[in-house]
């Protein structure tokens, strides 16, 4: 119950910051990915701070601290993602290897190889990390809403995504004209019931004429 609660709870605060974004961005950006970025650039932090860690105090080479660092925050996605985000009930184990080599494809493309170009040309490693993330964000939302959670990708963006937001004032003034329809219909059934029960008067017989 307290998952169903949360998953509620997360799909109606992304669909109220969706409606609230400026310049129109309301009516092309998706929920799903407000809450894709929210997920991510948590999982951000824990990347650079666990990259931090690996290579800036323990010393391991690039290679090995991003591929931790990263491998952990991508597990941490996962899941986040996969409960809160896309609320997506596919089977785990056919499910999850889908991820691991969306992963892995871009773990090689933009994590480890992007990464580590630049850090060979000379930018700072915790920076050229930042400009691979930026690449591999749109890469990972494409796949993971239309390839690792395609059986929920619509029904995060779909009007149930609303949730509890339905029992605002919108809801109330739904509610109060389809009663007031209902009324107004009663009442015209209630009239033409009386009208067919009322008895016919009989007309006035005129006098007879001598």
């Amino acid at each position: 119950m307290d998952s169903v609660e949360h998953r509620a709870r997360f799909a109606a605060a992304m669909t109220a910051i969706t409606r609230r974004l400026p310049f129109g961005l309301a009516e092309v950006v998706a929920p799903s990915l407000v809450g894709y970025l929210l997920i991510n650039l948590c999982t951000f932090f824990v990347d650079l701070a666990l990259l931090g860690l690996f290579h800036g105090t323990f010393r391991w080479p690039i290679p090995a601290a991003v591929t931790l660092s990263y491998g952990t925050a991508s597990l941490i996605s996962y899941v986040l993602n996969r409960v809160l985000n896309f609320r997506s009930h596919a089977d785990v184990g056919r499910q999850f290897p889908v991820f691991a080599a969306v992963s892995a494809s871009n773990y090689l493309i933009f994590v480890l190889g992007l990464t580590d170009l630049l850090s060979t040309v000379g930018i700072y490693y915790e920076f050229s990390r930042v400009i691979a993330a930026c690449c591999e964000a749109v890469y990972l939302y494409c796949m993971m809403r239309w390839v690792v959670f395609r059986d929920a990708g619509t029904a995060a963006d779909g009007p149930q995504q609303a949730g509890p937001e339905m029992a605002g004032p919108q809801a109330d003034r739904s509610q109060a004209d389809r009663s007031q329809a209902d009324d107004s219909q009663a009442d015209g059934a209630g009239q033409d019931g009386a009208a067919t029960k009322q008895p016919a008067t009989a007309a006035p017989v005129p006098p007879p004429t001598t």
